[in-house]
């Protein structure tokens, strides 16, 4: 099942008809209690990853779900296009007086990190320069997988990969913050995983959830 694709403004405009195709979402597969309530708060979580990124961004927002090994797997679904105008990259670069943006904090403030950075460069591959992005990319960054989903494909992180990166990192290295996003982040607790990939046109941000 898909619902229709519902367009999100960077100043929440289209916040409350994502959450009415949440709810009809959340009525056809016959979702009720906390899961019903998470499938909400995590469409919330999708509609604020572009909120704030700047003026006039936009998104596509969208839910679906597929039956697996006896499970509905649902997947909130957010694309977002990576090419800007000059006058557009420049807002972005101003995002503060280093030219990085500095609010990447939180597991939801890295992922609008990505977006944004996504949309700095659009043909550039990551590969080339990560500097920007901090250790925390590299570490959502599965390493197993091949480097090319698509002909389009540039860039890949996992939430799931992150957090096994932050359990898996020696005890010196780990610092309070690395735990305490994952602890008090909301799209982290309730959601199974979170893919972002990095194309050379786009973006696309799946939350999944297993019900």
């Amino acid at each position: 099942m898909k619902t229709d694709i519902i367009t999100i403004h960077s100043d929440l405009k289209g916040r409350e008809e994502a959450l009415e195709t949440a709810d009809r979402f959340i009525a056809y597969n016959g979702i009720s209690g906390k899961q019903a309530m998470h499938i909400r708060l995590l469409t919330e979580e999708a509609v604020c990853m572009v909120h704030g990124i700047m003026d006039g961004f936009i998104g596509n927002l969208w839910l679906e779900s597929d039956k697996e090994n006896g499970k509905t797997v649902c997947r909130i679904c957010v694309t977002a296009e990576s090419s800007v105008s000059e006058y557009q990259e420049d807002r972005l670069l101003s995002v503060s007086t280093s030219g990085k943006n500095e609010d990447a904090k939180g597991i939801l403030g890295k992922i609008r990190e990505l977006i944004r950075t996504s949309g700095q460069r659009p043909i550039v591959s990551f590969d080339a320069d990560t500097s920007d992005l901090d250790d925390w990319y590299y570490m959502g960054m599965p390493h197993s997988e091949s480097r090319m989903i698509d002909d389009y494909y540039v860039g890949y992180w996992s939430l799931d990969c992150y957090r096994e990166s932050v359990n898996q990192k020696p005890v010196n290295t780990v610092t309070d913050d690395m735990h305490d996003e994952l602890e008090k982040s909301i799209i982290a607790k309730l959601s199974d995983d979170v893919k972002v990939w990095l194309r050379s046109d786009s973006t696309k941000v799946v939350i999944e959830k297993s019900l």
